[in-house]
């Protein structure tokens, strides 16, 4: 291909482009050499025709694996390098290179190792320190490819075993937290680094930290967990994990030692929460510890929620058991307990001289949907599980879950989950069933809106059955 000097030309070769017998005919014709030619004239990061080379680039290098060997065998990395790392280089010049790397990487392991070499750790680094979504996004491919296939755990661990690495992380964090981001290619690469590369604590550390100080590798979460280390940085992470986890269950594996990790952030960050003042903003809300309480919370359903259910309750390697032996139960039971009951039900228990409603010293929810989070923790580690049935028995909390089956504004879908737990409540066990069908309604309750139409509500003496009575005349 000759040299082309001209956007017209060049907007020929574009659309030529875009299908795949044109790639062809333009990797045939020698399109990638003549390109990085062009590309490597020493203004080419503020040329008006070098958005166009890289897009036709980009094009080229997409499924051609001619083309992406020549880019690879003619030095583009290096060329692209001079370029993206200009600080010259406008944001679409800096979109359109970065996908011509993933393009690249795309191709096997020589085309990862060799864009790995060139850009690790300080070009990365740049790249990621560029707070728009458009360069985030692209960017989080190419690593996250990078960090795949043969070569890729190598170079995963390079990425979160070392001070650069982790830095690399953070700013991308720093970046998609800021200007947001469209693909899942974050999502993933941050699953990789905390979960499968047990990585969680020390990107944690990284998170609560300055650029330029060191991290501390050895050390564990309990020393992290403090209110001043807490940021919108932490509670992004922990929306990010839980998303995928919500998401593509099957398609991701969690260690014990995560599930723990979470856990000791649920119970660590509940005793800074503020829980005396109703707030209506679902999370997040703004304040870091309500918003990693309550991540974690969405977390912790979710492994309850994946785990295969007729594993023996003895079962060491058990994510569910392990929780369970660490208190979780007790833990989201007492949370609930704890709080005022429902909007509904609040308005259903009057005093008996004047029917105005009692005043009850409980805790409020901390955030829109906090009351459902725990009845689905609840219900999760419910289904099937004896153990967990005759706890809540045991515990005398039956009546407990049955008051969350109700309507409730302040947490969608409460009704739902509430009767989804009360199911696996009694699902298999007798001795739940019969206390259940025990209950009696041992007092009249009767809400205002019934009053207010003047009727109340009484217990027919032979059936035991609530009934309207009318006190209007």
């Amino acid at each position: 291909m000759a040299l082309v000097q001209n956007e017209e030309t060049l907007e020929s070769l574009l659309e030529a482009s875009k299908t795949q017998h044109g790639r062809s005919r333009l990797a045939a014709s020698g399109a990638v050499a003549t390109t990085l030619r062009n590309l490597s004239t020493s203004d080419s990061a503020s040329s008006t025709l070098t958005l166009p080379y890289l897009r036709l680039l980009r094009n080229i290098c997409a499924g051609e694996i001619s083309s992406q060997d020549s880019f690879i065998d003619l030095s583009g990395p290096d060329t692209l390098a001079s370029i993206l790392l200009s600080s010259v280089a406008s944001l679409e010049v800096l979109r359109a290179g970065i996908q011509v790397l993933g393009n690249v990487v795309l191709a096997g392991e020589v085309h990862r190792a060799a864009v790995w070499a060139r850009f690790f750790s300080d070009g990365f680094l740049r790249l990621a320190r560029v707070r728009e979504r458009g360069v985030c996004d692209p960017l989080c491919m190419m690593i996250d490819t990078c960090c795949s296939g043969d070569g890729g755990r190598e170079r995963l661990e390079e990425l979160c075993g070392s001070d650069s690495g982790l830095r690399i992380l953070q700013q991308i964090i720093k970046t998609a937290l800021k200007a947001g981001y469209q693909e899942e290619w974050l999502e993933w690469l941050l699953f990789k680094a905390c979960v499968e590369e047990h990585r969680f604590p020390t990107l944690f550390l990284t998170l609560s930290s300055s650029d330029k100080s060191n991290t501390n590798f050895n050390i564990s979460l309990t020393s992290l967990l403090k209110p001043e280390f807490f940021n919108t940085q932490h509670a992004f992470l922990l929306d990010i994990l839980s998303k995928c986890l919500t998401e593509r269950p099957k398609e991701v594996t969690v260690s014990g030692k995560f599930a723990l990790e979470i856990l000791e952030i649920l119970k660590t960050t509940y005793n800074i929460v503020d829980f005396t003042t109703q707030v209506n903003a679902a999370i997040p809300t703004g304040s870091p510890a309500i918003d990693l309480f309550g991540y974690s919370l969405l977390i912790l359903r979710d492994i309850c929620a994946w785990e295969d259910a007729s594993s023996p309750e003895t079962d060491k390697d058990s994510l569910v058991n392990l929780l369970l032996d660490e208190g979780l139960l007790d833990f989201v039971l007492s949370c609930l307990e704890e709080l005022e009951p429902p909007a509904i039900v609040r308005k259903s228990m009057v005093k008996e001289d004047n029917s105005s409603p009692v005043e009850i010293e409980k805790r409020a929810c901390p955030y829109k949907g906090y009351r459902r989070d725990l009845v689905s923790v609840i219900g999760n580690l419910l289904h099937r599980r004896k153990r967990v049935q005759d706890t809540v028995r045991e515990k005398q909390a039956i009546p407990l879950l049955l008051q969350q089956c109700v309507v409730d504004e302040e947490n969608p879908y409460l009704r739902e989950w509430g009767l989804l737990a009360v199911r696996n409540l009694l699902e298999g066990n007798e001795d739940n069933q019969k206390e259940v069908a025990e209950l009696e309604l041992k007092e009249p309750i009767t809400p205002p809106e019934i009053s207010g139409l003047g009727l109340k509500v009484e217990v027919d003496e032979a059936t035991r059955r609530a009934k309207l009575v009318n006190i209007s005349g």
